[in-house]
């Protein structure tokens, strides 16, 4: 099966989220199922940067796949050499999946795609969920109009959760979905530092008004009032220059400049760091699809506090974090009880939990069956139009 992966940005762009290393895991582990797979994305860095890679032809990586990186010139990933590529790639694909809503390549997949008759599969990556602080509602709900329009008919979108099925389902009813999580690689277990009298905490992930971090730093300064819980908070991860400056304001007119620290960006040996110095991972926020933070903590055995924005309610069901409001109090208050309970023995419970529900190669045979229905779907449709003989 030859599958096209089409993307704003793609590895080793990590500002983007932790949709970039799924997205590499499923691509590796397609490779190692046998498809032919091919990724044409842009050097799209985020924040307004570039990364340094080779934009004159396709490369190969993981020895499993090939990546097209085309130069983007402003904006959402806008970039006139990926446009030019599209419809070559498309047409020797089996298979598009399209990542991501509101962004360059997105309508000319899908219109691209109902023109030469492809299956789309589509990973909207949360954006169709909708939270009080949402911008640019209504040029969202135009830009949604013209998806629906030009989609091509076999077109199935991707979700990783109930919540974001039900919010795909309302702004495209009468497209099906696949639920399938991202893929998240399972590293060795190793031994955690000892737990120190000051508790540990860590948030970890992108900077933006929607993941809650001023819920949970307003949770600081109540923790401090109460002032009954030794704790430190660490703040790893990049987001815009005015939001990152606008936190750090925050946390010094809140007193807190003390007990939290904010570290901006970090990935491979530092971020493998600070997981093993973690006493418990925060992940505030008020919306999220999935929440590959989440399962990247409890694989480190690392137990989670997450809120109820979140779909990670099964904490609380296997014993390894809490899943709670995302309000300061609420936050505040899950800390000093958590701060209670076996943290180690939580940890572990979590990986033994997560360790085989996201496992690449679990999650790649399972996309791989989505676009084999997707295929199927694609013949009928084709075979109802009298294109295809029946029996084909």
């Amino acid at each position: 099966m030859k599958i096209l992966h089409v993307s704003s940005a793609f590895f080793p762009g990590y500002s983007h989220g932790g949709i970039i290393p799924a997205f590499y895991e499923l691509c590796r582990s397609l490779g190692r199922l046998g498809c032919e797979v091919k990724v044409l994305t842009t050097d799209a860095a985020g924040d307004g940067r570039a990364m340094e890679v080779d934009c004159e032809g396709e490369v190969r990586l993981a020895e499993s796949f090939d990546v097209r990186y085309c130069k983007y010139l402003m904006g959402r990933a806008v970039s006139p050499t990926l446009l030019r590529l599209l419809p070559a790639y498309i047409r020797w694909a089996d298979v598009v999946h399209l990542s991501s809503v509101y962004n360059f390549p997105t309508i000319p997949t899908l219109l691209l795609c109902r023109i030469m008759g492809r299956p789309l599969l589509w990973s909207p990556h949360g954006a169709l969920q909708r939270w009080d602080g949402s911008r640019r509602r209504r040029l969202k709900v135009i830009w949604e109009w013209i998806c629906a329009a030009v989609g091509p008919p076999s077109l199935r979108l991707h979700v990783t959760c109930e919540q974001e099925a039900a919010a795909s389902r309302a702004k495209f009813p009468g497209y099906p979905s696949e639920l399938i999580p991202y893929c998240v690689p399972v590293p060795e277990e190793q031994e955690k530092a000892a737990i120190q009298n000051e508790l540990s905490l860590l948030y970890l992930g992108r900077l933006d008004p929607k993941k809650g971090i001023e819920n949970l730093l307003e949770a600081c300064r109540i923790l401090c009032e109460h002032n009954r819980l030794s704790w430190s908070l660490t703040i790893a991860g990049g987001g815009t220059p005015q939001y990152t400056h606008a936190l750090q304001a925050r946390i010094r007119a809140l007193l807190l400049v003390s007990k939290v620290r904010m570290m901006g960006e970090v990935v491979g040996q530092a971020k493998e760091a600070l997981f093993a110095h973690a006493d418990v991972l925060i992940v505030p926020s008020h919306t999220e699809n999935f929440g590959l933070v989440v399962a990247e903590a409890l694989l480190r055995n690392v137990p989670v506090i997450a809120s109820k924005g979140t779909p990670w309610s099964e904490l609380e069901a296997h014993c390894c974090g809490l899943w709670v409001e995302n309000d300061p109090g609420s936050l505040a208050d899950a800390i000093e009880r958590i701060s209670h309970l076996p943290l180690r023995e939580m940890g572990s419970r979590g990986r033994s939990w997560i360790q085989d529900e996201i496992h690449p190669d679990s999650i790649g045979r399972r996309m791989y069956e989505a676009y084999q229905r997707l295929l199927t779907e694609q013949r009928r449709f084709l075979q109802s139009l009298g294109v295809l003989p029946s029996r084909l």
